[in-house]
């Protein structure tokens, strides 16, 4: 028999900071399938195919298929997980907003800054034996603030055995998509207010109340030099503002719009809607510097209860906070 259909699988093997999936990927390595039937399928898929289950598609099984024997009932909360973890990679935004992601083990994380002037952005001559300017580096007072964000799923798992796990997976990936949402607005309000060091979002004023017009953002292009301004968040009325300026309605920017639905803006940053903002507001920023995400673990799942099919008010939940990293790196205009 292969090596994956001899794993003994037991709720024992869920660890703290680890999938089970990477825990398989440890005891039966995907690089050991190569040139077989199973090759792209990673160490979770395998054991799926051992107990027959098929979690999509026109034969998808029931959840009941999972509770057959205690060695695939150990599967169900790796697949809950998963589950809300692409509905969550579905919706997320975070990716074009997002500098670097920092993951850490514990509840506690402080970030390190470097708040350089205007002369410490250049790279000045420096004479033989001359003194090398120095620019600082140095952690910030205040922790970063980590917020919890979940559902509970209340429902027992006699009213769920016969339902189908395609069905079932589009419910889960709705949570994973309502945690990505509300991701994103923690990382707005930490751009726009800061992340508790003293660091809220510098403003740029339009040229006239009330509107919006290209000469706005060409404003806001100046005021983040010597950043780039590559993303450009917007709220429902200000992405209105933008998409209905003389500039976007060029024939190049409509046929990608209408081709490819993805929208540009006349600077060619990446233009994203978000609800996170509101009124007339949008946020100018240089992604690759302005935010850094503090993730503590994966998508956490109460896999006691579902293992042990007691699925009322099992928990599924994701922690994460946000933080600065330059602070002249985004600007925000209100018109």
């Amino acid at each position: 028999m292969a090596i994956y259909e001899n794993i003994n699988l037991e709720k024992g093997m869920y660890q703290s900071g680890r999938s089970l999936t990477e825990i398989l990927e440890e005891m039966d390595p995907s690089e050991n399938y190569k040139g077989t039937a199973l090759e792209g399928l990673d160490a979770f898929s395998r054991q799926l195919k051992r107990f027959d289950i098929k979690v999509s598609g026109k034969g998808s099984d029931t959840i009941e298929k999972f509770f057959a024997t205690s060695n695939s009932a150990a599967l169900f909360p790796e697949y809950v997980s998963r589950a809300v973890n692409a509905g969550k990679e579905e919706a997320n935004l975070l990716g074009d907003v997002v500098a670097t992601v920092t993951q850490i083990d514990g509840m506690d994380y402080r970030s390190c800054t470097s708040a350089m002037t205007d002369d410490d952005k250049t790279m000045k001559r420096v004479a033989e034996g001359a003194f090398i300017p120095a620019t600082e580096i140095k952690t910030n007072d205040n922790l970063v603030q980590l917020h919890k964000r979940g559902r509970m799923l209340v429902a027992s798992y006699e009213a769920l055995r016969f339902q189908r796990i395609d069905l079932f997976t589009v419910t889960l990936k709705q949570i994973g998509a309502y945690i990505a949402r509300s991701q994103m607005a923690d990382a707005v309000d930490v751009i726009l207010n800061g992340d508790g060091n003293s660091n809220p979002c510098g403003s740029v004023s339009p040229a006239s109340s009330g509107s919006l017009s290209y000469a706005d953002l060409i404003a806001m292009w100046s005021a983040l030099t010597p950043f780039e301004l590559n993303t450009v968040l917007a709220s429902s009325s200000a992405m209105t503002a933008l998409l209905t300026m003389s500039e976007m309605k060029d024939a190049v920017a409509g046929l990608n719009f209408q081709g490819s639905g993805k929208m540009i803006t006349p600077l060619g940053a990446n233009l994203i809607h978000t609800t996170a903002l509101s009124g007339n507001n949008l946020i100018g920023l240089d992604k690759s510097c302005a935010l850094e995400m503090v993730v503590a673990g994966d998508v956490a799942v109460d896999y006691d209860k579902l293992i042990d099919r007691q699925l009322e008010r099992a928990t599924i939940s994701c922690i994460a906070g946000f933080a600065k990293i330059y602070d002249g790196a985004s600007k925000k205009m209100t018109y």
